[in-house]
């Protein structure tokens, strides 16, 4: 048997030791995962419905608990976990309608009658990252059992301990134990296995573009379906005319939340450069002033990172000659880095096209709209963004014209469990959330039933 120790990233203490699936024990599961479909399909869709409704009311119970458990798994602060698991909640009761409403077609032919039918696909292999362990499991879980597949999921392992407690609420509220299975273990193990085992119809993945890539390349030797959410680099662009003061005060939250482990973060801020040293005095104060500390701290803004091998990789990416400023954070034990901003030579380098997924900001000026539009599109992703102006013209043709999937006016919002997310390039492939998503959990079956014509005729 193989364990892992889970570490508390705010304290570098042991939480838990958990057992890491063989692969085995994977094809073990996918195999019951497999031979429940047919009982799961069966199952009417207003049942189904109430089941899930069922799992989200056991979650909504648990919020709490959730919560400090991420709160000491991932160093998430308190905040954000009671919101990340309301939104598994809220994912659940979102889909819960889904089953009664997934309707096919009937399409006018002649000679008879033509209907279509969403079928369930199968096995569905969710693989979950480390950043938002509890919600990102929610948007696949939810619309795959919602259409009638099964489940195994793996989670990060480093971040196990919130999916195996979904797990453990699922069966409380009925969810057969075979149709959502949490499988805690290796990606070149477990999540390999979900690739290669043809049982498994469909693999969705979050994560690094580069296992996506081989995730897809994987699947492809199957014909097997994927939806990847991969990285970002995320612009900021601040336009001459829009609220100055906003935007500076809420730019760390769009770039610093969940200490920037985030493909949705904003970690390039464009600002034009007739405000560029106004918004880069309005910005110090509102960095220095994240509260960085402990993450079970209903006032703390900011946590640690969530490994030392993570903090080392930030690290590597921060020159000193090109950090402005920076905000606190705790000394002693944790994988503590502090809001940090730089201002890099220009939009070639590495800290303006590349992901660091950690506490760092580059900001740069821009001179005209044409040029700020170069700059943001001047990256292999294409995730999220933000956009601020007072102009409404010039906001929907910059939007038109920046290549990414989610984008906010005068905002930092990129995810509402009822509209679609994904990315643009190397950003991901498909959709997640909103009333779309539940289609590509399903095959769209095609029947023809000839109808002759009346011997009266």
């Amino acid at each position: 048997m193989t364990t892992f120790d889970v570490i508390n990233p705010a304290t570098e203490e042991v939480v838990r030791t958990v057992e890491l699936t063989t692969a085995e024990q994977a094809d073990a599961a996918i195999a019951r995962a497999h031979a429940a479909l047919p009982a799961w399909r069966k199952v009417a869709p207003g049942d189904r419905a109430r089941l899930l409704r069922r799992f989200a009311e056991a979650v909504d119970a648990d919020i709490e608990n959730l919560a400090r458990l991420e709160v000491t798994n991932s160093g998430h602060t308190i905040g954000n976990a009671r919101w990340e698991a309301g939104n598994v909640r809220d994912v659940l009761h979102y889909y819960a309608a889904a089953p009664e409403r997934l309707a096919g077609k009937q399409i006018p032919v002649p000679g008879g009658l033509d209907v279509t039918f969403h079928e369930p696909l199968g096995v569905v292999g969710v693989i979950v990252p480390w950043n938002f362990p509890m919600p990102i499991a929610g948007w696949g879980f939810a619309p795959a059992l919602a259409a009638g597949n099964t489940v195994v999921l793996k989670p990060a392992e480093l971040t196990p301990l919130t999916a195996l407690r979904l797990a453990e609420l699922a069966r409380e509220a009925g969810i057969p134990d075979d149709v959502f299975q949490v499988l805690p273990g290796k990606g070149s193990v477990v999540g390999q296995r979900f690739v290669g085992n043809p049982a498994v119809r469909k693999v969705v993945f979050t994560g690094s573009t580069e296992v996506g890539k081989q995730i897809m390349a994987g699947c492809a030797a199957q014909v097997k379906r994927v939806t990847l959410e991969l990285g970002g680099k995320n612009a900021n662009i601040v336009f001459a005319d829009s609220d100055l003061e906003q935007a500076a005060a809420t730019a760390p939250y769009g770039v610093f939340d969940n200490a920037g482990q985030d493909c949705c973060a904003r970690s390039l801020i464009l600002v034009q450069r007739t405000v560029y040293d106004r918004f880069l005095e309005l910005l110090e104060p509102a960095v220095r002033g994240v509260v960085v500390g402990d993450p079970g701290d209903d006032a703390t803004e900011m946590g640690p990172l969530i490994s030392a091998g993570h903090h080392a990789s930030v690290s590597s990416y921060v020159d000193e000659a090109a950090v402005v400023f920076r905000g606190g954070a705790p000394e002693g034990p944790g994988f503590w880095f502090p809001p940090t901003v730089v201002t890099p030579p220009d939009i070639r380098h590495p800290l303006a096209t590349e992901e660091v997924f950690g506490p760092v900001v580059a900001v740069l000026p821009f001179e005209s709209e044409a040029d700020a539009v170069a700059m943001a599109n001047n990256t292999e992703y294409g995730l999220s963004g933000s956009i601020w102006t007072r102009d409404v013209g010039r906001a929907l043709r910059v939007s038109r014209a920046v290549e990414a999937g989610n984008l906010s006016v005068n905002s930092h919002s990129s995810v509402r469990y009822w509209t679609p997310f994904g990315g643009f390039k190397q950003s991901g492939l498909g959709r997640e959330l909103g009333p779309d998503a539940l289609e590509a959990f399903t095959e769209t079956k095609n029947v023809f039933i000839s109808v002759p014509e009346s011997e009266d005729n």
